[in-house]
């Protein structure tokens, strides 16, 4: 049976109340993050400003979703189950390589190179292509293999239209939906991380995946409800795409709207920017509005489908035709490096 090794990308989290000042530290040093003509002189100085002056707030945040991140914890059961759902065509193992916190990439170098493999398959666990996700986590990639023997590796770049991924989120929509009393009233709000519009200027695809993503789910749920897309999660002064997460509650509470359901649609795991940025904070704000029911969808963690999607991504990389499914894979097929 093939052994084959699966990288999975992901942003990362600080797991504990200390490690919050050197998490965005690592996140502002990133130069996809921080770009500015001869950034290279200032990133590193303006990372640490940032960074000791955002740590105690940030901390406070973590602290009320139960004092750190669980993107870590999350991704790990997620790489569990994704081996569980290979097992019966290849032999597969997963290995998380964090962007801004353990387990880093450097540590998920050390320990792929001490499990002998067949094929080696790279995937980050962003569903919608982005310089400051995507390409920053496979650039890390690089720099780390740069001064060491790099072996051939399958790269799947994005699955923003995979029909298990797809599935995924309508069946978290349609979980909370159930449980309200008038569904059909209630106001979906599709959001999703937000982005410096001089990437979207410089060719990044994400708003269009995005907003593919959202047609493909309300495709696939034929709900009456209205709805909208926006984004959340601005930092600095430049301009991001919108209209924003708090525009949007805003302009939904002006136009007399009480009920409203949040879909994160551009996570794969709960983490801050879900279970406090949407589920404290923003539900504080439509509340202070006069909101009467402030709903947010699960995030999609151990969700069956999604396993599915990333499974039957892999399998499709290392060119094994009997796939999870016989539906369709992403559009965005894996790449040979």
């Amino acid at each position: 049976m093939k052994r084959v090794a699966i990288v999975l990308f992901q942003l990362g989290g600080p797991d504990t109340q200390a490690a919050v000042e050197p998490f965005l530290y690592n996140l502002f040093c990133d130069p996809d993050i921080i770009d500015f003509p001869l950034a290279w002189i200032a990133r590193k100085p303006l990372a640490k400003l940032i960074s000791t002056r955002r740590s105690k707030v940030v901390a406070q945040h973590y602290a009320e979703i139960g004092g750190g991140s669980p993107i870590g914890r999350l991704t790990a059961e997620q790489g569990r189950a994704l081996e569980a759902a290979l097992s019966p065509y290849i032999e597969a193992k997963t290995f998380v390589a964090m962007r801004y916190w353990h387990p880093l990439t450097s540590e998920a170098l050390t320990a792929l190179a001490a499990w002998p493999h067949d094929e080696l398959v790279l995937l980050p666990l962003y569903p919608h292509y982005s310089y400051a996700t995507t390409r920053s986590s496979l650039k890390e990639w690089k720099r780390q293999t740069r001064n060491k023997l790099r072996e051939p590796a399958r790269i799947i770049e994005s699955f923003y239209d995979h029909p298990n991924y797809i599935e995924a989120l309508r069946e978290r929509v349609d979980e909370k939906l159930s449980k309200l009393q008038n569904p059909n009233e209630v106001h979906l709000v599709f959001s999703a991380h937000g982005l410096p519009l001089k990437l979207i200027e410089n060719g990044d695809p994400y708003p269009i995946h995005i907003s593919k993503t959202m047609n493909l789910v309300l495709d696939r749920g034929r709900w009456p409800n209205k709805h909208l897309l926006c984004y959340q999660s601005r930092v600095g002064p430049q301009k991001w795409l919108e209209p924003s997460l708090t525009q949007t509650i805003e302009w939904l509470a002006e136009e007399g709207v009480k009920r409203m359901l949040v879909i994160p649609i551009s996570f794969v795991t709960d983490h801050i920017e879900t279970l406090h940025e949407i589920n404290i904070e923003a539900r504080e704000e439509a509340e202070k509005l006069g909101v009467q029911e402030f709903v947010m969808t699960d995030g999609l963690n151990d969700s069956p489908q999604l396993i599915r999607a990333l499974a039957d991504l892999v399998l499709k990389a290392v060119s094994i035709e009997r796939g999870i499914d016989q539906q369709s894979q992403s559009a965005d097929a894996a790449r040979a490096v």
